[in-house]
């Protein structure tokens, strides 16, 4: 059953600010499937640490914290790039409450994501400002990307890089102002750091095993060789499928917290396949990893992968980042937010196996 939301009951005075209005105090909510939910033998989901094992259902739950904000029309996510015109934030309560108060007039869309949750949110409607008018949105209610459910999970859906292997730097290197310091991403040549603890093969994060904390560095970087040259590099994920679901397709979420010139390809049990499954193609130039920073633009791809691509038992995702060419090709790469691969939509199988 729906949950009928109470409806805001708010008032301003707009008197004092005759070029801006204020839009009403309004509710923004989440549903269920934004926290996922999970079936017999799936791995960790990192929700369940907070108390959100749910399964999917047509019930709201508050947009905790989430950032609501107004900027100029735009598709999805444009306020990221957005540098012209005029943007107003606030964040959302406990219960998904918010209000943005002040506004410059003219007009907007209302935009907004939630920390833990993944994708982007925005209002169809435009929202036009006008003096000494309240607008009342009433309740705005988000649905995450969501196909099917969890098999596996890598990071937590921040936008950031900042929950995943961070190392020492380089003692020649050293900024004493970030040691023992929160911010360790802060010290300069981390990157360099990549090829000295994989000298010779790349990341392998194997499902169940591996601590994204531990084993997943925080950057996929270029790997500098003996000769002073650049090559890209391929992180594989192991993880294992007990049967494959012939009747969807399964999906593998990459959410990017970062990208400087870089092309991401995806390819399931070859890494050799040609074309690959999926390429971002060439996107970012955010320079995140230069400025010893943990995320720029966040960028969500969706990846469907065949079940014929899969197999039962062992199974691996060879994610390759090619580009290692340039005036710093060192400083070319990626970071990531969050990886989740899903299962075909329960159903799918059902009308498919009825």
């Amino acid at each position: 059953m729906t949950r009928e939301l109470s409806r805001p009951t708010v008032y301003a005075n707009t008197q004092a600010f005759p070029q801006t209005a204020p839009i009403v105090r309004t509710r923004f909510v989440t549903t269920r499937n934004s926290v996922g939910f999970v079936r017999k033998k799936a791995q960790t989901i990192s929700f369940i640490e907070r108390g959100f094992e749910r399964f999917l259902s047509d019930e709201y739950i508050s947009a905790n914290s989430a950032y609501v904000g107004l900027a100029p029309p735009g598709d999805v996510g444009s306020w990221q790039r957005e540098c012209k015109g005029y943007q107003f934030w606030t964040t959302a309560d406990a219960d998904g409450y918010f209000s943005i108060k002040n506004i410059r007039l003219g007009s907007y869309n209302l935009y907004a994501w939630v920390p833990g949750v993944i994708g982007d949110y925005k209002h169809d409607d435009f929202i036009t400002i006008n003096a000494g008018f309240d607008i009342d949105l009433g309740n705005l209610v988000f649905e995450p990307p969501r196909d099917g459910p969890t098999l596996w999970e890598i990071g937590i859906p921040d936008r950031t890089a900042a929950e995943f292997y961070i190392p020492d730097p380089d003692p020649k290197y050293i900024n004493k102002l970030y040691v023992n310091h929160p911010d360790r991403y802060r010290q300069y040549g981390l990157w360099e750091r990549y090829a000295d603890l994989y000298p010779d093969e790349d990341l392998v994060y194997t499902v169940g095993v591996s601590d994204y904390k531990k084993d997943w560095f925080f950057a996929q970087v270029t790997r500098k060789l003996s000769d002073n040259t650049y090559q890209g590099t391929t992180w594989q994920i192991k993880f294992e499928l007990d049967l494959v679901d012939t009747n969807g397709s399964y999906t593998l979420r990459l959410a990017l917290a970062t990208a400087q010139i870089s092309e991401l390809q995806v390819r399931v049990n070859d890494p050799k396949t040609s074309p690959p499954l999926f390429s971002t193609g060439v996107i970012g130039h955010d320079n995140t990893i230069a400025r010893h920073g943990i995320h720029g633009l966040y960028r969500l791809y969706n990846v469907e992968v065949p079940p014929t691509q899969l197999v039962d038992g062992h199974n691996t995702i060879f994610l390759t980042q090619t580009m290692a060419s340039g005036e710093f090709p060192a400083l070319q790469g990626i970071m990531y937010d969050y990886i989740r691969f899903e299962g075909p939509s329960t159903s799918n199988s059902k009308k498919k196996t009825n």
